[in-house]
């Protein structure tokens, strides 16, 4: 269970990128290399489907580098593989 220090932690750093990425968010190479870093994402997190801690793990990691409208992205991804491995569940936590 998450506690609130940690909560906190994540929106305080949350915010923080998401006012540097505004700064280059029109850039073409920049969204380029973000798409990517998303399709990187995906694939990492197919491959670690089998262990519901190392999932978690990796979403977790996920939520500090890809751009916001990535991670609501990557909520339906999250979504998808949970149907298909329903103990991945517990790694909803992460998006609310």
């Amino acid at each position: 269970m998450l506690n609130f220090f940690e909560v906190f932690k994540f929106l305080t750093s949350l915010s923080t990128k998401i006012l540097a990425y505004k700064k280059n968010y029109f850039n073409p190479k920049f969204i380029k290399m973000a798409r990517a870093m998303f399709e990187y994402t995906k694939r990492i997190l197919r491959k670690v489907s089998f262990d519901p801690n190392l999932f978690c793990t990796e979403v977790k990691k996920a939520m500090h580098y890809l751009l916001p409208y990535e991670i609501e992205e990557l909520k339906v991804f999250v979504e998808s593989m949970i149907k298909s491995n329903p103990e991945l569940s517990r790694c909803t936590v992460y998006f609310v």
